[in-house]
């Protein structure tokens, strides 16, 4: 089985920052490991809009706390939200249309796509406020 691991790269140096990112990271994993159990495609699509619901509502407190300090790369940080949005999105239709789940790729464009923001846009977020 294939879960995310919190990873001392995913860390941005704002302890704040990293331990919300940690317990999302470790709510992502959790439904993960959920998702390994899971046979019927229905309850695959449910448990990945646990992951789809935790990480939105994760970026919407993001969101909204650029939109109060009027974060100036308010919209560039929130494109990239969607970006990985619309991937579960893409990923949810297709389990719901074949019935199958690849779990190393979820995860590794998980990884991939956290260590890339958090790094970037998150690191900028949280050094200007």
């Amino acid at each position: 089985m294939s879960v995310i691991e919190w990873r001392s790269e995913f860390g941005i140096g704002i302890e704040i920052a990293d331990h919300d990112h940690q317990q999302l990271i470790g709510r992502i994993r959790g439904h993960q490991q959920m998702l390994a159990t899971c046979t019927d495609p229905d309850e695959m699509v449910a448990v990945l809009d646990q992951i789809y619901t935790d990480i939105a509502s994760h970026f919407a407190l993001e969101e909204k706390l650029m939109e109060q300090m009027r974060y100036a790369a308010l919209a560039d940080h929130k494109e990239d939200h969607e970006t990985l949005l619309d991937d579960l999105r893409e990923i949810m239709v297709g389990v719901g249309d074949d019935g199958e789940l690849d779990e190393v790729q979820l995860t590794d464009d998980l990884d991939r796509w956290f260590s890339d923001h958090f790094r970037t846009h998150d690191a900028k977020l949280h050094r200007a406020t």
